[in-house]
């Protein structure tokens, strides 16, 4: 199974709702294509972890790399798990920082990533929350 991880940029011009939007859409696609992970976006980045069978998370990331309403996409990690490490969601999601403010970001991330056994990953997450919180 593949995980792949990125982070990139919204563009300039979207709007919480066009990011509520992807996510509602992702989690319908995903869903559909067998592709799990966990989407963090904070109001200016989105960081993201996919994965799946290599294929769908492969056209996902391709779909995504085609979305206007990112930008500077840079893949962070690529690697194979023998499990879903982010569980069985089609896409957990949090939505914090200056344009909705839902809370304790770290906490919420923490709690969404307690079961990821790489602590790479899992710090990688972490730390984006505690930077964006700051």
């Amino acid at each position: 199974m593949l995980q792949l991880t990125y982070i990139s940029t919204a563009a300039p011009s979207l709007s919480i709702y066009d990011a509520e939007t992807i996510l509602e859409v992702s989690r319908r696609n995903n869903a559909r294509a067998g592709v799990s992970g966990l989407l963090v976006f904070d109001g200016k980045r989105f960081l993201q972890a996919l994965e799946g069978d290599q294929a769908a998370v492969e056209h996902t990331f391709a779909r995504i790399r085609e979305d206007v309403r990112h930008r500077a996409i840079v893949e962070l990690s690529r690697r194979t798990v023998e499990i879903r490490e982010f569980g069985p969601w089609a896409m957990a999601s949090e939505v914090v920082g200056p344009i909705i403010g839902k809370g304790d970001i770290v906490g919420t991330v923490i709690a969404l990533t307690e079961t990821i056994p790489d602590a790479n990953v899992r710090e990688l997450f972490r730390g984006f929350a505690k930077i964006r919180a700051a």
